[in-house]
């Protein structure tokens, strides 16, 4: 699949969303890429229940169905609206089978409190405009966002490295047509990469594939470019969790947990 650069993941038909052949996942050309429903959730979330004085603190997205390059729809419901907190929550159908699943936190922002509190560090490595082009995919399936892969010098590197994983993740596609994604949309559409950042093994063929993730923010990225950085991986039995931190230029702003189960690896 050669993919089209820029063209947008779903065209909208109604309360429709069509999704182009490059919504295609590694799994399967036919199989919806979840980090997709992801997004689409967290765009409808926005959309419907967003403010601009609350803060989405929380995003629990769960992958329980896969679903072919059908067109989807999302429809939302808030839970609780009270002074200080809103949750809603949102639901992706693929005909009249639900594939996806959302629940967001929002919270009021306001004055931070007094005194110094120890927080995650800011991570040294270089960013994307120091990097320079991404490299090419060495693998059968050519992602359609950007990654630079970093060792722990900040030198890019491939997934066979030992160690913790680092990366930048830059999205090149509109989620939607004629929509610029937002922060928020391009943070949920990429935490879907926490789970192989977090899980792949050294040889580079991934064995898990992502069930749930769960975002925790205390602000949103400044730019384009996300950072994640593997702080954990545990699995046992086939079932594993892993945990990123997620980083921008001017420092950490989240954490992402991730849970996900063994399946035959990608050829």
């Amino acid at each position: 699949m050669v993919d089209i650069p820029g063209e947008p993941f779903f065209h909208p038909d109604g309360n429709l969303l069509v999704p182009a052949k490059h919504a295609s996942s590694p799994w399967s050309p036919q199989m919806m890429h979840g980090r997709l429903f992801g997004g689409l959730l967290a765009r409808s979330l926005e959309l419907e229940h967003g403010a601009e004085d609350l803060q989405f603190a929380r995003l629990t997205v769960d992958l329980f169905r896969s679903a072919q390059l059908d067109p989807v729809r999302v429809e939302t419901h808030r839970v609780r609206d009270g002074r200080r907190i809103r949750v809603a929550d949102a639901t992706v159908y693929a005909g009249d089978k639900a594939v996806a699943r959302a629940s967001a936190v929002l919270l009021r922002k306001g004055d931070q409190p007094a005194g110094e509190v120890p927080t995650t560090p800011s991570w040294s490595m270089p960013v994307v405009a120091e990097l320079g082009p991404p490299p090419v995919s060495s693998g059968q399936w050519e992602p359609p966002f950007d990654i630079w892969m970093l060792d722990e010098a900040g030198a890019t590197t491939d997934w066979s490295q030992a160690g913790a994983r680092r990366a930048w993740v830059r999205d090149t596609h509109e989620l939607v047509a004629g929509e610029p994604m937002t922060p928020f949309v391009r943070t949920a559409t990429a935490a879907d990469f926490a789970s192989p950042l977090a899980n792949m093994p050294e040889s580079g063929s991934l064995g898990f594939i992502n069930a749930d993730y769960t975002l925790t923010l205390s602000r949103m990225p400044t730019t384009p470019e996300i950072g994640m950085e593997a702080t954990g991986h545990l699995s046992h039995t086939g079932v594993a969790t892993g945990s990123t931190t997620f980083h921008d230029p001017e420092g950490p702003f989240g954490y992402c947990t991730v849970t996900a189960v063994a399946t035959p690896p990608m050829a």
